[in-house]
């Protein structure tokens, strides 16, 4: 019996320091989560505004035909060098040369009747209104062969520019006339190109506030060089600069046109190509965070702000300009306050944490962001 009772004793003292030592380890404090921390510093970037370009050739004219006729040949291909009054085209002139002979054999009939005519007037013999007569359908004649041998001659289409030949949609033994509404081809001058693009009032009166000069071609001077992308995402090689802008609103698209200018060296632009214009846009000495360190919530963006007892504060910023992977910040924060660099979206507010100072230089570096 006593031997009962000590075993139940042993059983109750375990069961105690088993629920004693459970209690110890719950009772432990939950581990400070670590994150990487940064002092937002004041940078300078330059970001761009983007719109829409077509690209044209500084002179680019359409080949037309000024005769009805079949192309008899073809004398250039699409991208070739021509000259000024270089032969492109030949239309058929069979019916027109048939016409021409008939046209010259009335001009020399005219010419007869008149020659016969000017003696029997010096003579008196007739009176010199049939000779009047005579002479004036002789220019009726005369006329009338010349209109034909000129129409011969615009059968032979030559280029009207220097230049290089574009796409050619018509070819032997097609019947064009000059009502087509394409043309024949078109001959670009193509050393520099015209870049045309639009913007709306209001981002047009920014750029010239913040432009210096007083008059608008005094502005133009100090407009910067501007960027082209390319449709495939490359950007050109070549800078260009605004040569023109309209200056004027368009009442139906509430744009103003502009028209920008780049070299052309190697002919990599073509008449026709379109991309988009990048305009640079400088933001000196202003606060920067990345973009990675910010979380939106119902369309505002937020922070979290690190005190100096490691408790975060989130923090509603105002973003001025996002620059590759860079935020420019107006308003929130400012700098040298410290900032999560990554995983906001695990934290909230008054969140104690373990602050993991890095330089904002080094997260730059790993993001490849270069400054200007």
């Amino acid at each position: 019996m006593k031997n009962h009772i000590f075993v139940y004793l042993i059983g109750i003292l375990v069961f105690y320091q088993s629920c004693s030592e459970g209690k110890s380890e719950n009772s432990k404090p939950n581990p400070v989560p670590s994150f990487p921390v940064f002092e937002i510093p004041l940078k300078t970037v330059t970001g761009y505004e983007s719109y829409p370009v077509s690209i044209e050739g500084m002179v680019s004219s359409a080949v037309r035909a000024k005769v009805a006729g079949y192309i008899t040949e073809v004398l250039v291909d699409e991208g070739q060098a021509v000259k000024k009054n270089q032969t492109l085209f030949k239309l058929e002139t069979q019916a027109l040369n048939e016409d021409a002979d008939a046209a010259k054999a009335n001009a020399a009939a005219a010419q007869v009747e008149v020659d016969k005519l000017k003696p029997l007037v010096q003579k008196g013999i007739i009176g010199n209104i049939q000779l009047e007569t005579a002479k004036a359908r002789l220019a009726q004649a005369q006329a009338a062969y010349n209109s034909i041998a000129a129409n011969i001659d615009y059968a032979t289409i030559k280029s009207p520019v220097e230049g290089y030949v574009g796409a050619i949609p018509f070819r032997q033994g097609a019947l064009v006339s000059p009502s087509d509404p394409t043309p024949l081809t078109t001959v670009s001058q193509v050393e520099n190109m015209f870049a045309f693009f639009s913007m709306n009032e209001k981002e047009y009166l920014n750029m010239l506030q913040v432009t210096k000069g007083e008059t608008l071609d005094e502005k133009l001077e100090h407009m910067p060089e501007v960027e082209l992308e390319l449709v495939n995402g490359k950007i050109y090689d070549h800078k260009g600069k605004i040569k023109t802008v309209t200056g004027q609103v368009n009442p139906t698209t509430g744009t103003v046109n502009f028209r920008a200018t780049f070299p052309n060296p190697n002919r990599l632009l073509a008449h026709g190509n379109s991309g988009m214009i990048r305009i640079p846009k400088v933001y000196e000495n202003l606060p920067v965070i990345t973009e990675i360190s910010t979380y939106e919530q119902q369309g505002k963006t937020y922070v979290y702000r690190v005190g100096n007892d490691s408790i975060v504060h989130r923090e509603l910023i105002k973003v001025l300009a996002r620059v590759d992977q860079l935020l420019v910040v107006e308003d929130g924060v400012k700098s040298g306050d410290r900032i999560v660099y990554e995983g906001a979206g695990k934290l909230r507010d008054q969140t104690r944490i373990k602050p993991e100072i890095v330089g904002f230089d080094s997260l730059a570096q790993k993001l490849k962001i270069a400054f200007k």
